[in-house]
């Protein structure tokens, strides 16, 4: 593989991180918390997905959809049971709340579909198209389509949709917004609904990509997502995206060039370079706390 095929199978990666982290950066963005369970929600797509296809001959097209619709419905019970009646507590509360949530979902998985691996099957097959010289797979141009769809779809929701600016309220002043009429409560179980069904379709992609499925399967992707959101900038859509295809592309030619048992430590260190010079991420925004 030339210096091309690694790229491209960086952005591919990087897309998915990208899409991941659309979910974390739109919660932290309006509720100001970190839903490290964001990472088992994706584990709990592909499930669904897998099944869905592999078990009940589905059509892909059909499983994503009812994986969306699945992740969709249990990120708002997760926001409802688990978060909800912490909005006043100390964010220290709200994290651990949200590891605890990440651990219940990875044994309930263990519980329901063993430890066993499961091979997941591509959506969209192994079937390889060419661009010059350099061969590419189906699953990674769908990958990259994904994602910069998703990006701008939610980009046009948040600037231009009646619940989009409501977000933006909540995000700039839950108290204001409230006073405006706006239900935040609401507000915030939609960006989490939105967020889930993220996860579902980043979680089909990821597994497409690399198909050995476990209960924590989820884990290191959603490390690796909210990684790229702090990167970018938490709280920012274009950061997201960004740092979701930055970090994809690092962490590939990390690989190819430096160390595969390395790639990840180059990741974390380029991280804590870019945050020792810009603290607010790639495209984040320094904010002042009101005394």
């Amino acid at each position: 593989m030339n210096f091309l095929n690694f790229l491209i199978s960086g952005i591919s990666l990087g897309s998915v991180y990208a899409i991941i982290a659309l979910g974390y950066t739109m919660v932290y963005g309006i509720a100001k918390m970190l839903n490290f369970a964001h990472g088992d929600v994706i584990m709990v797509g592909a499930y669904a997905c897998f099944f869905m296809v592999q078990k009940f001959g589905l059509n892909p097209l059909l499983g994503v959809i009812v994986a969306m619709a699945i992740c969709t419905l249990l990120g708002i019970i997760i926001e409802m049971l688990a978060y909800k009646p912490l909005r006043s507590a100390p964010k220290l509360a709200v994290l651990i709340t949200a590891i605890g949530v990440s651990y219940f979902l990875q044994n309930a998985a263990q519980v329901l579909w063993s430890t066993n691996p499961k091979v997941f099957a591509s959506i969209v097959g192994t079937e390889v198209i060419h661009l010059g010289e350099v061969p590419v797979t189906y699953v990674t141009l769908l990958t990259v389509v994904c994602c910069v769809v998703i990006m701008i779809g939610l980009t046009l929701f948040i600037n231009h949709t009646k619940v989009g600016k409501a977000m933006r309220a909540c995000s700039e002043d839950k108290d204001a917004a409230r006073l405006m009429g706006i239900d935040v409560d609401k507000t915030i179980s939609t960006t989490f609904a939105i967020g889930s069904a993220l996860a579902a379709v980043a979680g089909v992609l990821y597994m497409s990509a690399f198909p050995i499925l476990t209960p924590t399967a989820g884990s290191m992707p959603g490390i690796k997502a909210f990684t790229a959101a702090v990167f970018g900038g938490i709280g920012s859509i274009p950061g997201a995206f960004l740092g979701g295809i930055l970090l994809g592309v690092i962490e590939n030619l990390a690989k190819a060039y430096i160390s595969t048992e390395l790639s990840d430590a180059i990741v974390f260190a380029v991280l804590i370079i870019v945050l020792l010079v810009k603290p607010a991420g790639l495209l984040g925004k320094q904010v002042r706390e009101k005394v």
